[in-house]
């Protein structure tokens, strides 16, 4: 690989992700409109100030991305990547999200999958050259001595490319998944694994949502690749923008979604509310049985609950996320069919993507269920208690991240125990309303320990004093 060393751009810290903070919309007069993303780097990057010489590298996801790039409409500090479509597809689908993906959050059906054939092997080198481009752009863009924050699974190979074009830079990874156990991790093929390993290793430091997750990839690294040699590990458990929440759920769009979720529920009904995205991980199936078996196992509770799913369609380019969001409708549709009466409907399921519709849904949970299979963090998890009126019980899985912080607080669950997790429903819905506010309150403090500007600036700060 050459060396871009002598390429030195005036950045002096860049953020690099699959998905950036703008994306475009082509209208219907060909004109560009930009839409405007959230989260936690946007509010950390605003929270260093314009001064500081920042740079947001990203992929050109839509056609309106890629018509900005051509037509070079931009941003001010954000760089998007235009890498040939196909290219992005094999390494965003095929490897990140079909690969990747599957091994952190242990989600192969084994005696069937994965098989790495040519076609992951084909797949594979669209991952590499997705990879190099961010780290040609981070090099170029990059002034002496930068500090350089590369956040994901999308991108385990840039630390490692970047190192080798500009070993001047002070370079950062960021998990937000978890990270996979050793004997789940040596399901990739022996040379992947290692090159994934050493990807992540070019790091001066990686970070991770929970201690179990790094302690995961200082055993894979171990087993794999010599240790973590330089690289050293730290802990940022992202938390919820409280003040952020808490203004945005009071707003007069989410108060109109109140009032029509109020009408659907049913006067003196007590809410048990899931947001997830149809995500294989999330365990929204399971939720839906647990449901189903506290009105089987809880007449008393048939015609005085509702469970309000909102489950917003995700990755649905993908077969197995297409069969798994149909049969979460299915077993919906079941459960309101074998109980549902003319004045009350067990299940509120909506797939459509309305976030004014979640806070609402938020704040007027009795109860939060929350039951990951496996997954980083989970900050819906963080966001009910934190936003509900008048404070949630929460039914929380030990296999998410937000487990090690607000497990006291929580009702905890097995994921896979659905008996178990029917009957801590029941226990959420007849906890005491003084125990459920105190309780609340205590997993909102938890739940804030660490809000998103913060989170970002602790990860520069280590990384540029270390």
């Amino acid at each position: 690989m050459a060396s871009t060393s002598s390429v030195q751009g005036a950045a002096q810290v860049l953020v690099a992700s699959n998905r950036g903070p703008v994306s475009y919309e082509v209208q219907e007069d060909g004109s560009l409109r930009p839409k405007r993303g959230g989260g936690g780097l946007v509010s950390g990057l605003s929270a260093i100030g314009p001064e500081a010489g920042a740079l947001w590298v990203c992929s050109a996801l839509s056609d309106g991305d890629r018509e900005a790039v051509r037509q070079g409409v931009g941003e001010d500090g954000v760089r998007m990547l235009a890498i040939p479509a196909d290219v992005h597809a094999d390494a965003y689908n095929g490897i990140a999200n079909s690969v990747l993906w599957f091994v952190h959050h242990l989600l192969y059906q084994t005696p069937l999958e994965p098989a790495f054939d040519a076609e992951f092997r084909r797949q594979w080198g669209s991952y590499e050259t997705y990879n190099r481009a961010f780290a040609e752009a981070l090099a170029e863009e990059a002034a002496e001595g930068a500090a350089v924050l590369v956040q994901d699974y999308h991108l385990c190979l840039v630390p490692g490319m970047l190192r080798e074009l500009r070993p001047d830079l002070r370079i950062a990874h960021f998990s937000h998944t978890p990270w996979a156990p050793v004997d789940y991790f040596r399901m990739l093929p022996d040379d992947i694994a290692g090159q994934v390993l050493r990807g992540m290793l070019g790091a001066d430091r990686l970070g991770f949502l929970t201690r179990r997750w790094a302690d995961a990839f200082t055993a894979c690294a171990e087993q794999f690749a010599d240790g973590l040699g330089d690289t050293r590990i730290g802990v940022h458990g992202l938390g919820a923008d409280a003040d952020f929440l808490r203004a945005r759920s009071h707003e007069a769009d989410v108060e109109e979604r109140i009032v029509a979720l109020r009408e659907e529920i049913g006067a003196g009904r007590k809410t048990i509310v899931r947001v997830d995205r149809t995500e294989l991980s999330k365990n929204i199936v399971r939720g839906l049985l647990a449901y189903r078996r506290l009105l089987e196992s809880r007449p008393e509770w048939r015609e005085r609950v509702v469970h309000v799913a909102f489950a917003y369609p995700s990755r649905q380019d993908l077969a197995v996320y297409r069969d798994y969001t149909a049969e979460v409708q299915r077993l919906a549709e079941e459960i309101n069919s074998q109980y549902g009466t003319p004045g009350w409907t067990p299940v509120l399921l909506n797939l459509k993507d309305d976030f004014a519709r979640s806070l609402a849904a938020y704040r007027l949970a009795d109860v939060a269920l929350v039951n990951p299979i496996r997954d980083g963090m989970n900050l819906v998890a963080k966001e009910v208690p934190l936003v509900s009126d008048e404070g949630c019980a929460l039914v929380l899985s030990r296999e998410a991240g937000a487990y090690e912080e607000l497990g006291d607080d929580a009702i905890v669950v097995n994921p896979y125990d659905v008996e178990q997790t029917a009957e801590a429903l029941h226990e959420a819905l007849t906890m005491p309303a003084h125990e459920r506010a105190e309780r609340a309150k205590r997993l909102a403090a938890a739940a804030t320990a660490l809000p998103p500007a913060q989170w970002f600036l602790d990860q520069l700060n280590a990384l540029r004093y270390p």
